[in-house]
């Protein structure tokens, strides 16, 4: 268990999904001209380890579902998601052009200039929890 209150955990997580995403977007970009490239985005990360480790018994808990792909799903095309990778394609598209290809730069765009606001905010709590932790450590 980490030193750190799992308020760090939480926002530890946050900036790496942030970081992945913003990644993934780039590769969105870099594949915007490629024949039949599907878009891709990241899963959000799932915080219900930082949640049920305050579950008491009878409490009800917080968990993610899983999906796990049936041969009626796989028989319409579905792929299993790659091990350990929280990559998926991405369902909310706009278009698809006559090549395959359903990158659209406004999309990814406007999903990136989200991601950085959202990057932005979470350093700017860090920084704040960083300072409340100084000051009731005497330091601040």
């Amino acid at each position: 268990m980490s030193s750190l209150p799992p308020i760090f955990d939480g926002m530890g997580q946050a900036m790496k999904y942030m970081a992945e995403h913003q990644r993934v977007i780039a590769e969105n970009i870099a594949n915007n001209e490629t024949p039949g490239f599907k878009a891709r985005t990241v899963d959000a990360p799932d915080f219900s380890s930082l949640v049920s480790q305050y579950g008491v018994a009878g409490t009800p808990r917080v968990s993610r579902p899983k999906v796990e792909l049936s041969s009626g799903m796989a028989a319409l095309g579905a792929r299993p998601p790659l091990a350990g990778s929280h990559v998926v394609l991405d369902g909310d598209t706009t278009e698809t052009k006559p090549d395959g290809n359903n990158v659209t730069l406004e999309d990814q765009l406007l999903t990136l200039g989200q991601v950085q606001a959202d990057f932005a905010a979470m350093t700017n709590l860090y920084r704040k929890q960083m300072g409340l932790m100084k000051t009731a450590l005497g330091r601040g």
